[in-house]
């Protein structure tokens, strides 16, 4: 398999992503707080008015305790329309700009399928992390482009795209057709020389209720890749609709599920809700202290 060297010895499961000159730890659970930029995102969409209010949104996740900042421009909600390459730009840009000249230390991320805006933001603003919801799937030059730059990668796992994603999404075992997806995917990039490769299991991201409850049970089996799993589940369908609730109830659920997801080996929760999850990390580490 892929994550084994040519000699078949196991490759030393990674702890550690390289950024430009900073090295960021993930020997313990981190928290990724997310900065949605559009008006039509699923929970959050529209609530921030302006570079200010960014701005102190993006300093209240950093003093509870978020290690990244991940921006998106582009709703990825099931069913949604794609904006064009210039209208993401136009967002992303200047408030990825605005973050890293207000916190110059803070560790980014970017979440784009498309390869021209990764290396328009790099190019501006230096090295960033690309989290591609699609897996390289929308933008067949988005490895090569990864090559090039020499970014840390989130793979992330899709049936279809945002538009039909949920349209009846089928499977015979999600687990095993999830996991030989990252595997063609970590090979190709592998192939190209891309040494810092996340992978994320895609909650939501063409699987009904049913696959992703499967698949946070059985997460545990990404752990082969012996690479950081990011997992995002906040205030997603999965919850609040087996709650019976909204998106804007689902804080405690989201919690629940972002606990089950560190003890199935969950590297980064991609969260709204920064303070719950820190918490629920500090809950988890204690705990394996008993171990």
């Amino acid at each position: 398999m892929l994550i084994t060297q040519s000699a078949g010895k196991f490759i030393k499961r990674k702890s550690s992503i390289n950024l430009g000159e900073y090295l960021l730890d993930l020997s313990i659970p981190s928290i990724m707080g997310v900065i949605n930029l559009t008006p039509d995102s699923f929970y959050d969409g529209g609530t921030l008015s302006g570079e200010v209010e960014m701005l102190e949104r993006v300093e209240l996740m950093l003093s509870e305790g978020a290690s990244i900042i991940d921006v998106g421009a582009v709703s990825t909600r099931p069913g949604a329309e794609m904006i064009n390459t210039k209208d993401e730009l136009d967002r992303l840009l200047p408030a990825v700009a605005a973050i890293r000249k207000h916190f110059p230390e803070v560790a980014l991320s970017i979440d784009t399928f498309r390869s021209w805006v990764a290396v328009r933001v790099i190019d501006e603003v230096g090295p960033v992390i690309v989290n591609d919801i699609s897996g390289g799937s929308l933008d067949s030059k988005m490895f090569e482009t990864i090559s090039h730059l020499k970014v840390p990668y989130i793979l992330a796992h899709i049936q279809g795209t945002p538009l039909n994603m949920q349209d009846n999404p089928h499977y015979q075992d999600v687990v095993r057709e999830v996991s030989a997806s990252l595997s063609d995917g970590v090979r190709k990039l592998a192939k190209l020389g891309v040494n810092d490769i996340l992978i994320d299991p895609g909650f939501g991201f063409g699987k009904n209720i049913m696959h992703n409850y499967q698949m946070l049970n059985r997460l545990d089996a990404l752990k082969v890749f012996q690479l950081p799993v990011v997992v995002g589940l906040s205030r997603k369908s999965m919850i609040y609709k087996v709650l019976e609730t909204a998106p804007e109830d689902s804080l405690n659920g989201t919690t629940v599920l972002n606990t089950m997801a560190l003890l199935g080996g969950a590297d980064i929760l991609r969260v709204h809700d920064v303070k719950e999850a820190v918490d629920a990390v500090r809950l988890f580490l204690q705990l394996k202290e008993t171990l």
